[in-house]
């Protein structure tokens, strides 16, 4: 399956257009990542731990989207875009969507 964040597919023709695909996720950090990465926040730092979260979340949303994509007949996805958002009482969950349009190319 084909993921794109163009309109187009450059050399190709899209044949057929199945409509707007979407994958969700939604994902909690526990509270000794919590804990870590507040310590990486003091003394600077990138946080390796909410980076593995926030790719896996990311790549479930995508395998989601895609999933729907080919059981309607897609071998592409084309305008693909992520959002993320923070979720829940404390902020401690994260959602990340990804949306696009189904299509058919040759």
């Amino acid at each position: 399956m084909l993921l794109t964040t163009t309109n187009t597919i450059e050399g190709k023709e899209i044949t057929q257009y199945f409509g707007i695909v979407s994958g969700e996720t939604i994902i909690g950090a526990n509270v000794f990542k919590d804990f870590f990465a507040g310590i990486r926040d003091i003394v600077g730092g990138r946080s390796g731990s909410y980076e593995g979260v926030l790719r896996e979340a990311k790549e479930t949303a995508l395998k989601e989207m895609s999933d729907h994509a080919a059981r309607m007949g897609a071998n592409a996805v084309i305008a693909v875009d992520l959002d993320f958002e923070t979720v829940g009482g404390s902020g401690s969950m994260l959602m990340v969507t990804a949306a696009g349009t189904a299509v058919r190319y040759q």
